[in-house]
């Protein structure tokens, strides 16, 4: 009997990312008018940054690789993902200015990752 060597979540419908809400959290960290977090949340709010670029990355590649080779947005896109990919391997720091500095450079990767998948035509809502 033959066997499928397709991954059951390849087969799976994806959801489109929710464009919103990752750009809502990054605001958080980025608005000019927003208080700084305070330490517990600034956990969250990291673990909820690291997710949306960990969800967000699969999708803007794809779209990006949809282009020529010699694109210009896909060279971007492409870029923006390697600088995200780096960031998602850094450590905060270990007092509470580094770590929203860390986490603020997670927001903006998350903010540049969005727009990439806008300006391509990813799957998002």
């Amino acid at each position: 009997m033959p066997r499928s060597t397709t991954p059951p979540a390849a087969t799976a419908e994806r959801t489109p990312v929710d464009l919103d809400t990752m750009r809502a959290t990054a605001r958080r960290l980025l608005a000019e008018d927003s208080e700084l977090p305070m330490p517990d949340e600034l956990d969250t709010l990291t673990l909820q940054l690291r997710g949306h670029i960990m969800l967000t990355i699969p999708e803007v590649e794809t779209a990006a690789r949809q282009l020529p080779e010699d694109d210009v947005p896909r060279a971007c896109a492409l870029a923006c993902i390697g600088e995200a990919r780096i960031r998602l391997g850094l450590e905060p720091g270990r007092n509470l200015p580094a770590g929203i500095a860390h986490a603020q450079r997670l927001a903006r990767s998350v903010n540049a990752l969005c727009d990439h998948l806008e300006n391509l035509g990813g799957d998002h809502r």
